[in-house]
């Protein structure tokens, strides 16, 4: 630089500086870049320090802007789009930025920036494409799933899962047209068929439930008739049969199915409720009676053991008169009664037996006859097992042993079936 004397002027002073920038005597403000140093600005009042700490606030603004960029970008607070116009005003900024501090570390982190936004913006293509291949085959499942409950007979789930897959429908994101208005075609037309056949569904229960109607109702004269029946068997069938019938029509409209069951269930309480008061009293009768019995069988059972059957069967037909006169006696003890009596009864007829036995002359000569064959039978073989002795032969010996051994179990117990005729 030269004066007007065209000699060179001296280079100004450096007066205040710092790492990225310098205030010189003349009050002119420099910041340091890359590219070299360059003129910010002039500071004609205060002191030079003050220059530096005014512009290096400048410079603290721009990085606040650059760390709001990267915490909404990176938090999703900003979308890529709105993040790189904020990029470009920053950048704007920049270039002729009136502030002292690493103005190209700020440049190199909005470079940053701008390759985080490409990858952003990939990301949300990339989501975008997997939410519609989501939201594609969603829709799908909810028209297959709505064309399943149109041919079923699911008339009430069916309904409220229609309608949560509509909602559903509706949260999800829009296909490309074609596809989009293919699935909603079969969605919204198995809910209009779905629809149409519950309502006629509906209209057929309708017809069915008053027909139950009239059937109850004729049911219901019947049943309320019976019920001050006295004829407990018969009537008890006849209610088990018009029950049947009931459970058999299905049911009536609601307004008049628990009004109809209600007089139904009465006149069956009132029926049966007569019948257990019957039965209590058969019951006290039956007990009575059990007694009786119980007395008689003390007597009967004194009979044993039968000593003279004559006079046991005579003292037997009274006891059984009184016996048929005591009458009923409870279900759960007729068995062990019954039994007791008829045990006294064969104990009586078999010892009528046994004397008919002991004075028959043609068993008695059976049974004779039958002790002599045998000892003959024993004696014959006997002479046979000594025969093979003395001929060594020891097999046919054997076999007379063992048939001699057979014989005289059996003449055992024909002298004892002998010995019964004599006793």
């Amino acid at each position: 630089m030269t004066n007007t004397t065209g000699s060179p002027e001296p280079t100004p002073a450096t007066v205040a500086a710092n790492d990225w920038g310098r205030v010189d005597d003349t009050g002119e403000v420099f910041v340091r870049t890359a590219s070299g140093e360059r003129s910010i600005g002039s500071w004609q009042v205060g002191k030079p320090e003050e220059a530096l700490a005014f512009f290096t606030r400048k410079y603290d603004d721009l990085v606040v802007q650059v760390d709001l960029l990267e915490q909404r970008l990176e938090s999703g607070a900003a979308a890529p789009d709105d993040t790189a116009q904020g990029v470009s005003r920053v950048r704007e900024q920049l270039a002729d930025a009136h502030a002292i501090g690493d103005l190209d570390a700020l440049a190199s982190r909005l470079d940053a920036i701008e390759a985080r936004i490409a990858e952003r913006r990939a990301e949300r293509r990339a989501a975008r494409a997997k939410a519609q291949e989501e939201a594609r085959g969603r829709k799908e499942q909810i028209a297959d799933q709505a064309e399943a409950i149109a041919e079923s007979n699911d008339w009430r789930g069916g309904a409220d899962t229609l309608r949560g897959l509509l909602e559903e429908w509706k949260s999800l994101p829009r296909l490309d047209r074609s596809t989009d208005d293919e699935l909603w075609r079969r969605f919204s037309s198995a809910r209009t068929h779905y629809t149409r056949r519950r309502k006629a569904h509906f209209a057929e229960l309708a017809e069915r439930r008053d027909e139950a109607r009239v059937i109850k109702e004729r049911i219901l004269v019947e049943a309320e008739e019976l019920s001050t029946s006295t004829d407990w068997g018969a009537t008890s069938r006849r209610y088990r049969e018009l029950m049947a019938q009931w459970k058999a029509a299905g049911p009536a409209p609601r307004g008049v199915e628990d009004s109809l069951w209600k007089r139904f269930r009465a006149a069956q309480d009132t029926f049966f409720g007569a019948r257990s008061e019957n039965q209590a009293r058969r019951d006290d009768e039956q007990q009575a009676n059990l007694k009786v019995k119980e007395s008689i069988l003390v007597e009967a059972e004194a009979l044993l053991p039968v000593t003279d059957w004559k006079a046991a069967r005579q003292a037997l037909r009274a006891l059984q008169d009184r016996w048929e006169e005591a009458g009923h006696v409870p279900r759960d003890a007729m068995r062990s009664v019954e039994g007791r009596m008829r045990r006294v009864e064969d104990a009586i007829r078999e010892a009528e037996q046994a004397e008919w036995q002991r004075s028959n002359p043609e068993a008695r000569a059976r049974a004779e006859a039958t002790v002599a064959q045998l000892e003959t039978s024993i004696a014959d073989l006997e002479a046979k097992a000594t025969k093979a002795r003395e001929a060594g032969n020891e097999r046919k010996l054997r076999e007379a042993e063992e048939a001699i051994a057979a014989r005289r179990s059996w003449l055992e117990q024909a002298q004892q079936a002998l010995e019964e005729f004599t006793s």
